[in-house]
């Protein structure tokens, strides 16, 4: 799946959620899901690399940390940067390229 597809993939899926969420989500809303999912995927990392004790009660299932918990949290990132990127309508497969460019000619500079 290109760049592209999976952009368009996240869109169709936010077009079916817009039918069963209780109002229609704006810039403010997706920033804020958007911080509550960095929080959970903080949480799974400090889990997986061991700073958080095994067994932590009640809510050990919420600290169960696998790669796969990983990757999900790390997806659900690209979805509300997507939301965002929409709502501002930023092409961001094209602002991904011009920050790497502008990134590789920076580092041009280093002879890196």
């Amino acid at each position: 799946m290109t760049f592209k597809e999976a952009i368009d993939l996240a869109r169709g899926i936010i077009k079916r959620f817009e039918k069963i969420e209780g109002k229609p989500w704006k810039v403010d809303g997706s920033m804020i899901e958007l911080s509550k999912q960095v929080g959970d995927l903080s949480k799974l990392v400090m889990s997986y690399e061991g700073y958080y004790p095994k067994n932590r009660g009640k809510q050990v299932k919420l600290y169960s940390a696998t790669k796969e918990r990983i990757a999900d949290e790390l997806a659900d990132l690209l979805f509300m940067v997507i939301r965002i990127a929409d709502y501002y309508d930023i092409d961001l497969e094209k602002a991904h390229i011009n920050a790497r460019k502008g990134e590789d000619k920076y580092l041009k500079n280093y002879g890196v």
